[in-house]
């Protein structure tokens, strides 16, 4: 691998933003074997890619993605692309020779998410990885290290919540909400990443979805873009188109360590907007986090002495002590959402460039084991029955 990585990114809206944000932050805070250069962006609307391109610093635009991952230039292609279309660039971009990274859930479906799980196994050139950013949360990193250490015992309960607010009757028929296009909904935006985060922190697989619901709340939204026919006249007169996603999905489950464990991914909870939440409840103690105040980690140690026992709130942002937290600011100055991006940017490169990443990234074949648990629990809601994970292939 050379010292500079030339990468293309597929995708120039919400996610692309925070993706191009990483490239430019990594090399000034970590110590990089291989630096992150953005080398062309791609999209759909030109008017628009110019300046992108421009403002973020990119060599080059490209309409085609299909031209771009077989460019001899591009070392790494980052797909940050619509859910249905990750499959089909991924398996260009690793039969091109290139490094993917792709964002969450692996695919729309699990046919394709197991292609490219198989591509990438075949492949001995590519290197795959995937942001499930919030492992880089420096809390998220320091309660792993808590229960790898034994902090915690034998880990009894896990409870996990993501929960939302913007997908309400107001919020417009994006793709997101067109199982055709995403895949899930708010089950696979939100439960991807918290059943990650369950996988990774615990170290546990899951082996059985117990039950599960999964609820469409919102049937019928407002066409984000609307018929040139339809005028503004009312919103009565806007176009509609059906909705087929689910807004809300809440399940149970067991893991490999005897854990159970409760899963609940809203995007109609209001009053919350990015409220990523994950306790652990263990033999000697608890660990709980919240996204919404992402510099803490709580910690309970029910072996100190009962009159004076309770839950202790550890900032996590002393250099040396909370993984990541040394690379930025001195003690007591946290970091944010973007920065779990740069983190997991600055991982990805220090791999390449054959060191070892703060904690365990992301690839392929590790976010398909997440998919297969998202598939599971559709199956558990549709059928209203448990499913054994070894079904799930």
């Amino acid at each position: 691998m050379p010292d500079v990585c030339n990468i293309a990114l597929i995708g120039q809206k919400f996610m692309g933003r925070v993706h191009c944000n990483a490239y430019w932050q990594a090399p000034k805070f970590f110590n990089l074997a291989v630096k992150p250069v953005a080398h062309t962006v791609v999209g759909k609307d030109l008017i628009s890619l110019a300046p992108f391109a421009d403002r973020w610093g990119f060599r080059k635009y490209n309409l085609n993605w299909k031209d771009v991952v077989k460019d001899p230039e591009v070392h790494l292609v980052d797909i940050s692309s619509p859910s249905y279309m990750h499959a089909e660039q991924a398996l260009a971009a690793i039969a091109a020779g290139k490094h993917v990274a792709c964002e969450r859930p692996l695919s729309s479906n699990l046919k394709d998410a197991r292609s490219m799980r198989n591509a990438a196994a075949r492949s001995s050139r590519s290197k795959t990885f995937v942001w499930f950013n919030y492992r880089r949360t420096p809390a998220i990193a320091f309660a792993r290290q808590l229960v790898k250490e034994g902090r915690l015992g034998r880990i009894y309960h896990l409870r996990a919540q993501f929960l939302q607010s913007w997908g309400g009757p107001s919020a417009p028929l994006t793709w997101r909400f067109q199982k055709k296009y995403a895949g899930y909904g708010a089950h696979g935006d939100l439960n991807s990443h918290m059943i990650d985060l369950a996988r990774f922190v615990t170290g546990q697989e899951f082996t059985e979805i117990t039950g599960a619901l999964a609820e469409t709340v919102v049937v019928e939204r407002v066409l984000a873009e609307q018929p040139k026919a339809v005028t503004a006249r009312s919103a009565a007169n806007k176009a509609k188109g059906k909705s087929d996603v689910d807004d809300a999905t809440m399940f149970l489950a067991r893991m490999s360590g005897g854990t159970f464990a409760t899963f609940e991914a809203s995007r109609i909870a209001a009053g919350h907007h990015n409220n990523n939440m994950l306790e652990l409840n263990g033999e000697h103690g608890a660990v709980r986090f919240s996204f919404e105040d992402m510099g803490y980690l709580w910690y309970y140690d029910n072996r100190e002495d009962r009159r004076t026992a309770g839950w202790r709130r550890i900032q996590c942002t002393s250099a040396g002590n909370h993984p990541y937290a040394g690379a930025w600011w001195p003690d007591g100055h946290p970091i944010g959402y973007e920065h779990t991006f740069v983190n997991l940017l600055a991982d990805m490169m220090a791999f390449l460039g054959g060191q070892d990443p703060t904690v365990p990234l992301s690839d392929f074949h590790d976010a398909y084991e997440s998919q297969r648990v998202l598939e599971a629990v559709l199956l558990a809601a549709k059928h209203r029955a448990a499913v054994k994970m070894a079904e799930i292939k």
